[in-house]
């Protein structure tokens, strides 16, 4: 997600790491697991901490425990399509409180449409 709101290639991110882009969309789908040193570094070349991927995973410090699916759960895989992430971006594109205000009212207003 990180790597399409800041409209990096996965072929961009795999020159980075120095790996080809097959195995940045197998890391992506989770076919295959990444090291400790490569998420680290995928970390610092993404400019987010390494603690982004963890976030809201069941099990945190926070939660006491594991925990099942929840609001925040939903609301991250809601996120991490291919619309979420396309709002994400029209979010931060706006260049100022009043169009981000609009995009937020409109997103309201749609949602609390009655079909």
């Amino acid at each position: 997600m990180r790597r399409q709101i800041i409209n990096m290639s996965q072929e961009r991110l795999g020159e980075l790491l120095g790996i080809t882009f097959q195995q940045v969309q197998k890391y992506e789908k989770g076919s295959n697991r990444i090291s400790a040193s490569r998420l680290y570094y995928t970390a610092k070349t993404l400019g987010v901490p390494v603690q982004f991927f963890f976030e809201d995973l069941p099990g945190g410090e926070d939660q006491g425990g594991l925990r099942e699916g929840g609001d925040q759960d939903n609301f991250m895989s809601s996120l991490m399509t291919a619309e979420g992430i396309q709002l994400a971006k029209a979010f931060r594109d706006a260049d100022n409180t009043t169009k981000r205000k609009l995009i937020a009212s409109l997103a309201r207003i749609i949602v609390d449409m009655k079909d």
